[in-house]
């Protein structure tokens, strides 16, 4: 069985192209309510070989990982990558389509990453550190579809989830973010069970809708939405 690795980072970066390998995943694209939510993470460090502790193993694709195991690499994650997040809701999904919302939030992951690593790195400008502005970066992207419309090389990685550091990161930091979000939808809705099911579509869930119809926050343009606003 593959393990996910910095095998994919270390290339690129031994072959002096790139100064930044950007792993980058989205969780949220299928569930019938609540936003999708994307992540971006660049390791903070590079001796690959150092990297001893056992929870570095838990890095990997965040769908084979338990909520208590991705509850736990989440901060260690944060610890020891630059993490950004972006995050489009159900209205801009239903505006521009599900697809599009989710390269939206790659983008809105992007521009939160550069933020927070520029302002960690300006810090150490006068020791010759350059901002991510002056470097070469590559983006790895989960899937295989590249993001549109952007000005950075980039490559879609199949599966990349599974078996590129960076990216499993980034899987397991848009899971966490939006199964939060998701609690907090539970507060407010309990009738629905998103605390469970986190808006996928489960027998539990389709017969909320069907009992009771969609809240705010149910993917209007997602089925069964628009056949219930027919029927009422």
């Amino acid at each position: 069985m593959k393990k996910s690795t910095f095998e994919w980072e270390q290339e690129l970066l031994d072959k002096q192209e790139f100064s930044f390998v950007i792993g980058i995943d989205e969780a949220g694209r299928g569930p019938l309510a609540g936003p999708v939510v994307a992540s971006a993470a660049i390791v903070k460090h590079r001796d690959w070989q150092k990297m001893d502790d056992k929870t570095w193993d838990l890095v990997r694709d965040s769908k084979k990982l338990s909520p208590k195991q991705r509850e736990k690499v989440f901060a260690f994650i944060a610890e020891n990558f630059y993490v950004g997040i972006g995050i489009c809701d159900h209205r801009t999904i239903d505006d521009v389509n599900i697809l599009e919302a989710t390269f939206l939030a790659m983008k809105k992951a992007l521009s939160d990453l550069y933020s927070k690593i520029n302002r960690d790195l300006s810090a150490q400008e006068q020791n010759g550190v350059r901002r991510i502005q002056d470097s070469k970066y590559v983006v790895l992207v989960d899937g295989n579809k590249q993001i549109p419309n952007l000005s950075l090389y980039q490559k879609a990685v199949v599966g990349g989830d599974g078996i590129v550091k960076s990216i499993s990161a980034a899987s397991i930091m848009a899971k966490v973010t939006r199964d939060r979000l998701m609690l907090e939808a539970h507060a407010k809705y309990p009738q629905y069970g998103f605390d469970k099911h986190k808006g996928y579509g489960t027998k539990v869930h389709m017969e909320a809708l069907h009992r009771i119809g969609p809240c705010e926050i149910h993917r209007q343009t997602f089925e069964p939405m628009p056949t219930l606003a027919k029927k009422r």
